[in-house]
């Protein structure tokens, strides 16, 4: 049974909008519009172009200047400082200083002598592809549908047959400045070509504007599909080899599993997990063709970057007691991939290749389960992800109606180990100090929380916000994705004294990111009254959010971090008061007590595991902070006789060094404690308080 045609894409252009804008503007806005869609083309990839007339700010006469995509950037997401421009006549002129295909590196170290206006940007290895095709605007695109049809065995064959002559083939060669002569031949000897399929790779279209360029991009796309889906052979892979486990069992199975592999491939350099368990995912790890496909890798130099040169695959999980088996194959597995990479590496490798990379492999399919992906951050992990998503979808299309053929080894060892490449990884900044690293932080939402968590992430941690409140926790967490991404921050809702609450939300950041480096329990309460005024109600609600709160967040880390076989840092947030006694809070005192003698201890049981635990003690930090925002407040300014706006200068005259304590500074001591500043520190506790005699530590 076949489909008649697949699901539309939208024709995003709106033309109000577009009269309101330059040419510049119109190339931004068809890029941007391009990149919205991963069926168009995947995140990173594809390129877009213009070639407009300028005043050239020499000579103030008219020149026409490629508008081009430059390295790095991303079609969805650019902004117009994303292009390159370069003078067209120069670019033009370097055919001549072009000595072939052996010296094709040299040529892009030229493109800096075409810059027009200055510009810093970059410019893209595939500037000459746009530079030589004749046409006014041009797009290059990795839609899904077009590569299942450029990585088939008969793909020129299949693109004459899907386009009736309208779109030409490039049998498959690394992107340059050959493929770029090869592309703008083509392109002028053909003017009934509206655009170019690459094998293996993608495609590029042409118009003579924007609009024009944008909807043929569209169309082409959109055939392609259709074609696909009329013609796919039923069932996809054909057919299940396996079944999915119910998506709760699912969930379970990933949860356990992450947190192994993670520790495993993390001793070099720490990753960060994605997990997807999306149908298209299932369809293939369940599929009869998943032995056959898997090693056969990706076609688009864009996914193969991403995605490595193939996916680990894993044995198959229906239940979480198979979680045993996998974990007891895992070592086996994971030496026989870095083997086996290592062995690809040799067979291939240049005189001056680089030196050998991670051999971990990036993707992991588990049948029955989903993928997982893990890199250098979340972001990188998420996209990978996304990226073999495409790469599912152009297996799937290209053996529904031929046989799928990957990218030749030789050749994704040369894009992987491109000088080219290898130079913009070294012109990369140094990861920063929690590169890598994740951190789940009670009182999330809150103003030392809050603080905390700026503060890791601005070394490179991605976080996990725990709070009650969750209104509270929601504006937190948006307020951090706009300033860090949105792969930075979640946020998950916790009663730190209901034990399945703390449980789920352990299972949760563990599914989103595929573990935790750094527990920072700082949820908290305050109260004040006189023993004889201490109801039992305000005892236990003190006990329970300050001491067993504390407890059962330390007991799902130590169990997640001794999975992870690769330590930890946890640190509790607890109180000047846990050292200092305090008439008329003896409930609040007590539970802070607590929580460190409970650091102490849990020290001596995580030394072995390298799982550090120390404390900071705070003391009168008002600004941001929920529990000094009602009847804390209040009773502390009353006991203190004076008003609520005066309590901050009471507390800051009565500290030794006369300085207001803000939640800043608690996230200095904090990331001090979480990170290798610490390394040979458990055990310990920083009092943040401006200084107070009774609570230096004896």
């Amino acid at each position: 049974m076949t489909k008649a045609a697949a699901e539309p894409l939208p024709d995003l252009w709106n033309d109000a909008h577009a009269a309101e804008l330059d040419e510049p503007g119109l190339l931004l806005y068809r890029s941007n519009l391009l990149g919205s869609d991963l069926r168009i083309t995947n995140f990173g990839g594809g390129n877009t172009s213009a070639k407009l007339a300028m005043t050239d700010p020499l000579t103030q006469q008219p020149v026409d200047v490629l508008w081009v995509k430059g390295s790095g950037g991303d079609l969805g997401s650019m902004k117009r400082d994303g292009f390159s421009t370069l003078y067209l006549d120069k670019l033009l002129g370097l055919k001549q200083l072009y000595r072939g295909v052996a010296h094709e590196d040299e040529i892009v170290a030229l493109f800096n002598h075409c810059t027009f206006n200055l510009n810093p940007r970059a410019t893209s290895i595939d500037t000459p592809l746009h530079g030589f095709v004749p046409y006014r605007h041009v797009d290059h695109v990795h839609a899904d549908a077009v590569i299942a049809i450029a990585a088939c065995a008969n793909a020129e064959e299949l693109t004459k047959e899907v386009f009736g002559g309208a779109i030409g083939f490039l049998p498959w060669q690394r992107p340059g400045f050959d493929l770029g002569l090869k592309l703008g031949a083509m392109a002028t000897e053909h003017p009934e070509y509206v655009g170019v399929v690459l094998g293996g790779h993608g495609l590029f279209t042409w118009g003579p504007t924007s609009k024009a360029a944008y909807q043929t991009t569209l169309r082409i796309i959109q055939q392609a599909a259709d074609w696909l889906a009329a013609h796919e052979k039923q069932p996809a892979f054909g057919g299940a080899a396996c079944d999915a486990a119910t998506p709760d069992t699912r969930r379970k199975i990933a949860a356990a599993l992450m947190p192994l592999i993670r520790g495993k491939i993390s001793r070099g350099e720490r990753k960060v997990g994605h997990f997807t368990d999306a149908p298209e995912v299932l369809d293939f790890v369940n599929s009869r063709a998943l032995d056959e496909l898997a090693p056969l890798g990706t076609s688009c130099p864009d996914h193969f970057l991403r995605t490595k040169i193939r996916p680990l695959v894993l044995p198959h999980a229906g239940h979480v007691d198979d979680v045993d088996k996998i974990a007891n194959a895992l070592d086996a597995l994971l030496d026989a991939y870095r083997a086996d990479y290592s062995a690809y590496y040799q067979r291939c490798k240049r005189p001056n290749s680089p030196a050998m990379r991670d051999p971990n492999a990036v993707i992991y399919l588990v049948p029955g389960v989903g993928m997982f992906s893990f890199a250098k951050d979340k972001a990188t992990a998420r996209i990978a992800s996304e990226f073999y998503i495409n790469a599912i979808n152009v297996m799937r299309g290209a053996s529904g109606v031929s046989r799928y053929v990957g990218l030749p080894e030789q050749e994704a060892f040369d894009i992987e180990y491109w000088l080219l490449e290898e130079a913009k990884l070294q012109r990369m900044p140094p990861p920063k100090s929690l590169a890598g690293r994740i951190a789940y932080i009670t009182g999330g939402a809150g103003g030392i929380g809050g603080a905390t968590a700026l503060r890791l992430l601005d070394e490179g941690a991605c976080v996990v916000l725990a709070d009650i409140d969750q209104e509270a926790l929601d504006a937190r967490v948006q307020a951090i994705v706009q300033q860090f991404g949105r792969d930075s921050a979640i946020g998950i809702r916790v009663d730190v004294t209901d034990e399945a609450s703390v449980i789920a939300s352990f299972e949760h950041a563990i599914l989103t990111h595929g573990g935790i480096d750094i527990v920072v329990s700082n949820a908290g309460i305050a109260s004040a009254a006189p023993i004889e005024d201490t109801s039992l109600a305000l005892w236990q609600k003190n006990m329970d959010v300050l001491a067993t709160g504390y407890f059962l967040v330390a007991r799902e880390a130590f169990r997640l971090m001794q999975s992870q076989q690769c330590g930890g840092a946890i640190v509790f947030v607890a109180s000047k008061n846990g050292l200092a006694a305090s008439a008329g809070a003896s409930a609040y005192c007590a539970a802070k007590a607590s929580e460190i003698h409970l650091a102490r201890c849990l020290a001596l049981e995580g030394a072995p595991h390298g799982i550090r635990v120390n404390t900071v003690n705070p003391d009168a930090v008002l600004r941001g902070s929920k529990i000094w925002a009602g009847d804390w407040r209040r009773q502390r300014a009353a006991s203190n006789k004076v008003s609520e706006d005066e309590l901050e200068e009471v507390y800051r005259q009565r500290s030794m060094l006369k300085l207001p304590v803000l939640p800043e500074d608690i996230a200095e001591g904090v990331y001090f404690f979480a990170s290798d500043l610490s390394a040979k520190s458990t055990g310990n506790i920083l009092n943040v308080d401006a200084g107070n005699a009774q609570s230096f530590t004896r």
